[in-house]
C-alpha cells in the first residue's frame, strides 16, 4: 500500500482483504498461520491488516520485498493498491529503493 498514512492504508488494506477473507481457503490458511477468529472477523485487526499488507513509502515497501527475498523468496509479486490510480510511480519508487533499473 503506497500510502504513509496508516489509518488510510488499513482502510485501503481492509477493503482489498475483504473479498479474500470471506473464502473459506483463505481464512483457514490465516487461522492456521497463527491468526485468532478474532483476527479474521469484521473489519479484520490492525495486526492481521499490518502483517499481511505493507504500507507506507517507497523505502518501507522495498524493505518488506528485501525481506521475502532474504527470508528465501527467489521472486516477490507486488501488486500496488489501490490500483485504481497509476501504479507505475509506485512501481519506479520502490524500483529505485532496490537499486532496479528502470526501463521506458
Amino acid at each position: 500500500m503506497f500510502d504513509t498514512d496508516p489509518d488510510s492504508a488499513r482502510r485501503t488494506a481492509r477493503n482489498f482483504l475483504r473479498r479474500y477473507l470471506k473464502l473459506a481457503n483463505y481464512r483457514t490458511t490465516m487461522l492456521r498461520g497463527g491468526f485468532s477468529e478474532t483476527d479474521v472477523e469484521g473489519e479484520r485487526s490492525d495486526n492481521l491488516v499490518d502483517r499481511l499488507v505493507a504500507h507506507g513509502d517507497a523505502a518501507v515497501l522495498a524493505a518488506a520485498v528485501r525481506a521475502h527475498l532474504e527470508a528465501g523468496a527467489d521472486h516477490v509479486c507486488v501488486q500496488v493498491q489501490p490500483d485504481r490510480s497509476d501504479i507505475i510511480p509506485a512501481l519506479r519508487a520502490m524500483a529505485g529503493e532496490l537499486g532496479l533499473a528502470s526501463r521506458r
